[in-house]
């Protein structure tokens, strides 16, 4: 199996247990440990949620840069060449759709009591600002970790988890704090309104222009090591 199938496959299969891994912590807070909506319950289900994100982090170094999130992933491919930028979105995002798709299913079939997913609870715009906000912030502050504390994998990922776990209870009451097209396709498949312009504009459009707002941002504010480099280079020539 080539290198790219092999990613494409590893997307798939994190993009199937991140929709899983989420009922799992739920069940696992509300069902077994029997908690509540009070305020342990929610920090013991935050807690196994950072646990989750590490797993899921570890998961992405050892298969060589696989994902759950078409975000993650879109941002990369925003730096990287026209080819990258055509395998990323042409199969590496269909492949994380369609993990995220069958683990809902799955889902579903397993435990019919685990929910329809994340629902948009404000107005069509009010949601696609805050999904748009939300994701900006997330990418702005990944590429800030991978610039300034490159080598740290553990630093990396607390900061990187808080950080999302802060974002998703910020506005887990307007839209459900997705910040994860992938993940919501899951579940608006599920229910049938996948093509609805609520689902389009919030959750794919939204965090899309926010994800490429922040790369552009990060660009223009955080110029790279070697730029910097090359131009003081023929500034002294």
């Amino acid at each position: 199996m080539s290198s790219g199938a092999r990613l494409l496959a590893s997307d798939f299969g994190l993009s199937f247990m991140w929709v899983w891994s989420g009922i799992l912590v739920k069940i696992f807070v509300f069902g077994i440990l029997g908690f509540g909506n009070e305020a342990v319950g929610e920090v013991v289900k935050g807690a196994l949620s950072i646990l989750n994100m590490f797993f899921f982090a570890f998961l992405g170094k050892i298969t060589k840069g696989a994902a759950y999130n078409p975000l993650t992933v879109l941002s990369a491919a925003f730096a990287g060449d026209f080819s990258t930028f055509l395998f990323t979105a042409g199969a590496r995002i269909p492949a994380q759709v369609f993990g995220a798709i069958s683990g809902v299913r799955l889902i579903i079939h397993t435990f019919p009591e685990a929910g329809r997913g994340p629902h948009l609870n404000v107005g069509i715009h009010h949601g696609a600002l805050t999904e748009g906000f939300l994701t900006f912030a997330i990418v702005i502050i990944s590429l800030g970790l991978s610039r300034k504390i490159p080598g740290s994998f553990f630093m990396k990922t607390w900061i990187s988890s808080v950080s999302k776990l802060a974002l998703h209870i910020l506005g887990s009451d307007l839209t459900g704090g997705c910040m994860n097209p992938a993940s919501v396709m899951g579940w608006a498949y599920a229910r049938g309104d996948h093509i609805t312009k609520e689902h389009i504009l919030v959750y794919w459009i939204a965090p899309i222009q926010g994800t490429i707002l922040a790369v552009w941002t990060f660009k223009l504010l955080f110029r790279q090591p070697k730029e910097e480099k090359v131009n003081a280079k023929k500034k002294s020539e």
